[in-house]
Formats: C-alpha cells, structure tokens, sequence
C-alpha cells in the first residue's frame, strides 16, 4: 500500500538519497577491526570571500586531489585496485598549458560503479581552457595544484592548506575550483577551500560526497550526485563536463553568502540503486571483509614505506 502510494504520488525511493559516506565508512571500519572511530572535521560557520571581479575578466586556478602517473609505481590505470604507492605526499604544481596525465588509483573512489576511464571526470581543465575560449572566464591560472589526501586534520590545516594558499597567490588567481574524489579528499578538499577563502581567496567545491563538505562546512559546494570520482561530470561526456563546470562558476559568483550548497541536475542513471552498494555491509559477505583487512593492512605497510622514500 505504501508503495502504490510513493508511486502515486511520484516519489523516488528512500535509498535515491546522497550517500552517507560518513556512516558507511565508520561502520565499515569498524567492522574490518578499526574500532576507533576517524573524527570528520566538523564546523558550524564558514568564512565567505566574494568575487571581487565580473568572472569573464577573472583568473581561476583549479586545486585536485589526483596524482601524477608514477611509472614503475604499479597499476594506476583504469579499473585498477587502490594503489597506496602511488600517493603523493606533498603539495605539487602543475603547468596549465600543458596536458597532464593524472590518476586516482591511490584512492578509495567507487571502483563498483565507474572505472576511471575519462581523467576529465576528476581533472577540468580541458572544460576549464574551453571556458577560457568561449570567454566565460578572464583566464586559467598559469598553474594547478594537487592537494595531498590526508587524514590528519592537522597537516592539511597548518602544512598543505597554507603552501596551496601561497602558490595560488603566486599565480594571481582571483577563484579557485576544488575537484576531489574519495571521501577524505573531500574533507582535504574542505579545509582547503576554509582556509584560503579566510585568506582572501573565493572558492567553489565540486563534489560528490555531500555529508563530508556540508559537515566540514565550506563557502560554496556545487554537490554532483555521481559515484565518487566523478566530481567534474560524466565520463565520455563532455556536454556534462561542461555543464558541471557552468554550475560550479555560477555559484562561486551568485552566492549570497557561506555555506551555499547548489545540486547538479545531471542524473548519473535513471536509477539511484548504485547507492546502495558503496561500503554498504549489507552488501560485504564475512570472507569479503576479512581478505579487505588484510589488503588493508598491506597497503599501509606500502604507504609507510612511500613516506620514508619521499622524506628521503
């Protein structure tokens, strides 16, 4: 009878809501055995910047949290499983007249539902030169940033948010566009965008997990109901790339004020059933969990010895 009555009325199923990427993964930790609960960073108030000039006379620079392909640093391709040596660990820059071969293997984004076969889903800057063309923006910042993953509050608020502040600040960029892709890359992607927009800095985030921006709180989110690693539009899909584009450069010049969260209208699918697979337990047998613990624990140990060479 309910349902007769949903579908009389044309309502969309409960589960075709924005996935709760901060429950799913602490209960998804908890039960491969992390029982310590990772804090999300968590705000109420946000700074605001706004933009100082009409965006057709504007400079934007582009910050992303994928990582330049590293030859002889194992499969970074599509479809590849999570690939903790291919981190990076430090902020880095990136000539925007050139192209760029940049992956996101070395990050948990949903492997179930997409196979990162367009890096333009991850990485505007093709849709970000044609704005620059079409005269929709001044110009694209001389440079891009990569902001390193990291789980530490700390470091990515006194160490990487600061040095991707001065680097901006080099290049003259009156905005900058956040593209992240895992869920802690939204919560980097986050602080990161706090951060310069208390300095002066306007930015827009363009995301997919909304729970960790709207929780870390930011100025300006362009929310994209995509599977994660799709913050830029659809793959092979360049009119949704640069729809995606638009929206997030309307909203960094119409919003009135912190906080602003705009939804993309762009349907990943005609069903929403996707949502229901990422990190959901219901869907995760024991013998599954158990190989995940200790792939897990193997990509740390990877990780840790990534750290040591790059402090080498």
């Amino acid at each position: 009878m309910d349902q007769d009555l949903d579908t009389l009325l044309g309502f969309a199923p409960d589960y075709d809501a924005p996935i709760p990427y901060m429950q799913r993964t602490r209960e998804y930790y908890k039960a491969i055995g992390y029982t310590t609960p990772y804090r999300w960073a968590h705000y109420l108030e946000a700074p605001f910047t706004p933009l100082r000039k009409p965006l057709a006379q504007a400079r934007i620079a582009i910050i992303t949290t994928a990582a330049p392909y590293q030859p002889g640093k194992g499969d970074q391709g599509p479809g590849a499983p999570y690939n903790g040596s291919a981190k990076f660990y430090q902020v880095y820059s990136g000539d925007t007249a050139q192209d760029h071969d940049l992956r996101i293997s070395h990050i948990g984004y949903d492997r179930a539902h997409t196979t990162a076969t367009d890096s333009n889903t991850w990485f505007p800057l093709p849709a970000l030169r044609r704005a620059a063309a079409a005269g929709r923006i001044g110009e694209v910042s001389p440079r891009f940033h990569g902001a390193p993953t990291n789980r530490s509050h700390r470091v990515t608020i006194e160490t990487d948010a600061p040095a991707l502040l001065a680097r901006v600040r080099e290049d003259g960029a009156d905005a900058v566009l956040l593209v992240p892709n895992c869920p802690v890359c939204h919560q980097t992607a986050s602080l990161t965008a706090r951060h310069l927009e208390a300095n002066g800095i306007p930015t827009v985030v363009s995301g997919c997990a909304k729970d960790i921006v709207e929780h870390a709180a930011v100025p300006r989110f362009l929310f994209n109901d995509f599977p994660l690693g799709n913050s830029a539009g659809r793959p092979h899909d360049p009119a949704s790339q640069d729809l995606t584009l638009e929206l997030a450069l309307r909203l960094l010049e119409s919003a009135a004020g912190p906080r602003t969260t705009m939804q993309s209208p762009i349907r990943w699918s005609e069903s929403g059933d996707w949502k229901l697979d990422y990190l959901n337990l219901d869907r995760i047998p024991p013998e599954e969990l158990a190989r995940r613990r200790a792939e897990f624990d193997r990509q740390k140990e990877l990780a840790k010895l990534n750290r040591v060479e790059k402090a080498a």
